[in-house]
């Protein structure tokens, strides 16, 4: 299994210090344009699960496609 490196900005604007799985705020993707909001944990990593990098190891099979449209 390969693992796929992404990095994100996570911005928290609210959350309670007795129930820190209530969190409200903002996610944005390196490289990506557009931010996506969460109001829990759930949320928060159905986002990073469901990014860019995520989905295209997904497609290639945990393979790197070359410039060229050959896997490696």
């Amino acid at each position: 299994m390969k693992t796929v490196l992404a990095s994100y900005v996570v911005r928290v604007y609210r959350f309670a210090k007795n129930q820190p799985h209530n969190l409200v705020g903002v996610v944005e993707e390196a490289g990506v344009k557009g931010k996506k909001a969460f109001t829990g944990l759930t949320e928060l990593w159905g986002i990073i699960s469901s990014s860019r990098a995520v989905r295209d190891d997904r497609k290639t099979g945990g393979k790197k496609i070359s410039n060229h449209g050959k896997r490696t």
